[in-house]
């Protein structure tokens, strides 16, 4: 018989072929050998917790940490400075606008309101706010909801444009670190890391915070609950292989790497009862299992219509959102995954708080291949291992700047983001993302972030801002069209959906379009901002 080619094949058993020589694997004299060769630690290993205990609240170290100003010897605290300053930067550019509009309020019945307004809008926001509503206040009242949205959606137009102009999180395709981390991943043996994180905007930064990945070298895609669709993602392993196949991109078809797919649930140490996944009722085991068995239907689905064992790993993460420490449900290499094990990068944190770097390192990586549930891959160990060390980052980022862990427990989001792309949104409770093509195919997670907007806006009268966005590839004849086209359907869509906030003001809409194949920022085409010479929207 044939052999098929390697890349499509990778076996659901463990195979003697794919382990390391010399490799425990788990009897007591190799683990002893183990331990005389330094491999593996003599001292106890940190606990596994299950997800039936109780949570452990920890937020400050023990004590200080000799060497690095009080952080872990695996933090860069320049680079942690650099995150936090471009955090606190666009979070103040959107939390300005209500106090300016509460000010713009109290001069609207002065004789040079208008020119007093804008000069308030110009110092305090950075932009001018359309003439026409500030011309017409002396006849009625501001429309305060209308100008609410205007400027909160040229807030987020500012952030689009510095995002892509200045690459604030210094991971553009093609940035050294994007190119490093592609590298690393596939000695690890994977040619792409698809991320599935909750929709939850608390998560929304997982990707370049949490984990500290560049985020052009992963693909991205919340959904609520982090319950992503299997169809969409099997055409996605589809035109990833495809490229292997036709450009040999990022490596040849002939390789022996594969595609890894995450999901990244999420839950509170603080208020696990009411403040973890609302998809899951709060109930972080639920969060758990659905995530592993949308990663099993998207494997199985793959492999009944590709051949048994096409190239698909499968890794589950969990996240404290309080404290962004993380957990790893450590795989097998034959795919298993238990539910009630992992390793918590707190654990990880203080076993290795006193090592230097390079031993810190090595301890992790014997920390993860100790906390498998079977024997592990060892790319998938380097791989974890890698996560863990640049959470321990985030760990200590959420002490020295959050008290170690964050006040805004709950949802803070200051926009929904619907469609395709937002690629520049990588801030911690900036967007709820509703990813979608249409809304009656995303009309759950849709609901999820008006539900949540309710009481955040609404409950103090200001409207709903959504901002629709969709991707197109600019060398693709007549994608830039479809794409608007698009934006114009959802948003006629969701009119419809929620006519009755429509009708009150209470949601409003920026319609955005952006070329995935170019470093420029997302283009404004549409808006239900009624009035005239709104700059563009």
């Amino acid at each position: 018989m044939p052999r098929r080619p390697a890349s499509t094949i990778r076996p659901t058993a463990p195979t003697a072929a794919r382990r390391r020589p010399g490799r425990p694997d788990g009897s007591l004299g190799d683990r002893l050998a183990a331990v005389r060769r330094g491999e593996l630690p003599t001292e106890p290993l940190p606990v596994l917790r299950p997800s039936v205990m109780a949570p452990v609240r920890r937020f400050d170290r023990p004590g200080p940490i000799p060497g690095n100003g009080g952080l872990h010897p695996l933090t860069d605290g320049s680079a942690n400075a650099r995150l936090q300053a471009y955090d606190n930067r666009v979070k103040e550019s959107f939390d300005r606008i209500v106090p300016v509009l509460k000010r713009l309020s109290a001069l609207q019945h002065e004789s040079d309101f208008v020119s007093q307004a804008q000069e308030l809008a110009r110092t305090e926001l950075g932009y001018e706010v359309p003439l026409p509503i500030l011309e017409r206040a002396w006849v009625t009242q501001l429309d305060m909801r209308s100008l609410f949205a205007w400027c909160l959606f040229e807030t987020y137009e500012q952030l689009s444009a510095s995002f892509f102009q200045e690459d604030p999180l210094q991971g553009q395709r093609g940035s050294p670190a994007a190119a490093a981390f592609e590298r690393f991943l596939l000695d690890c043996g994977f040619h792409l890391l698809d991320i599935t994180p909750c929709a939850d905007g608390r998560l929304a930064h997982a990707i370049a915070f949490a984990l500290r990945l560049p985020y052009s070298a992963v693909r991205r895609r919340p959904h609520a609950g982090a319950l992503f669709d299997v169809e969409n993602t099997v055409q996605r392993w589809i035109k990833t292989e495809h490229r292997r196949y036709r450009e040999a991109a990022p490596n040849p078809a002939h390789a022996d790497t594969r595609y890894l797919k995450v999901v990244l649930y999420h839950f509170s140490s603080l208020d696990p009862q009411h403040e973890g996944c609302a998809a899951h009722g709060s109930d972080d085991a639920l969060a758990a299992s659905c995530g592993h068995k949308r990663l099993q239907d998207f494997q199985q689905a793959v492999e009944n219509s590709f051949c048994c064992g096409a190239s698909v790993d499968l890794l589950l993460i969990g996240i404290d959102t309080d404290t962004d420490a993380i957990r790893v449900h450590v795989p097998g290499m034959d795919g298993s995954t238990n539910l009630e094990r992992w390793l918590d990068a707190r654990d990880v944190y203080e076993a290795t708080r006193i090592l230097s770097p390079e031993e810190g390192r090595r301890r992790i990586h014997n920390l993860v291949e100790q906390a498998a549930t079977a024997t592990p891959d060892p790319g998938m160990v380097r791989l974890i291992a890698r996560l863990l060390e640049n959470n321990i980052a985030q760990i200590d980022y959420v002490r020295q700047y959050y008290a170690g862990h964050y006040s805004d427990a709950g949802h803070a989001e200051r926009f929904i983001g619907v469609g395709i792309g937002f690629k520049e949104v990588h801030l911690r409770n900036l967007t709820y993302f509703a990813y979608m093509d249409t809304v009656e195919e995303g009309a759950a997670d849709l609901d999820v972030g008006v539900k949540i907007f309710k009481g955040l806006n609404v409950s103090r009268g200001l409207p709903i801002p959504v901002v629709i966005r969709f991707d197109y590839s600019g060398t693709v004849p007549g994608a830039r069209d479809r794409a608007v086209r698009s934006a114009w359907r959802v948003m006629e869509a969701m009119r419809a959906r929620y006519a009755d906030l429509v009708a009150e003001g209470l949601l409003h809409v920026l319609l955005t379009v952006h070329d995935q194949d170019r470093l420029e920022p997302a283009e404004a085409v549409g808006s239900t901002i009624s009035f005239e010479t709104v700059g563009g929207h």
